[in-house]
């Protein structure tokens, strides 16, 4: 199978989304997918570094989460191992556009079969976060009406 992909056009600068990964405060906000919340117990923000975090569903049942950082490109490329089940790899790569920045998001499983399993839970969870990516994003953006100016 291939990985699960998307690809999202958002209008604000490669800097401006990056920020939002790289800020734990910010990333708590916006992670995952509709109702869910999160605690983030360990944020390590540079390549090899540790990210634990437990993510609250709805209904409060806590899902824990272990990632590893393992390519940080500032405000370029980002890859995030998931080690805890189902263990999966995150791809994220920021495009410049005339209009703001091209994200796109691919998901490796470790094999077909978890591919296949999860595919109708990941796929709308994917979009949905990156619903959240983008409002963070742009309500930072008319937060800070400064970091716009050129």
């Amino acid at each position: 199978m291939n990985p699960l992909t998307t690809s999202r056009q958002i209008p604000a600068p490669p800097e401006a989304i990056f920020a939002a990964f790289s800020s734990p405060e910010r990333l708590a906000r916006w992670w995952g997918p509709n109702g869910f919340s999160n605690t983030i117990h360990v944020f390590e923000f540079v390549p090899g570094g540790r990210w634990s975090l437990t993510m609250h569903a709805p209904n409060g049942a806590g899902y824990p989460n272990e990632c590893r950082f393992s390519v940080i490109e500032p405000s370029a490329r980002l890859v995030i191992e998931h080690i805890s089940e189902p263990r999966f790899t995150l791809t994220l790569t920021l495009e410049a556009t005339n209009t703001g920045t091209l994200l796109h998001w691919e998901q490796l499983f470790v094999s077909d079969e978890a591919a296949q399993k999860l595919e109708s839970l990941a796929v709308p969870a994917n979009e949905q976060n990156l619903d959240h990516l983008t409002a963070e994003v742009l309500s930072s953006a008319s937060a800070s009406p400064a970091t716009h100016a050129q």
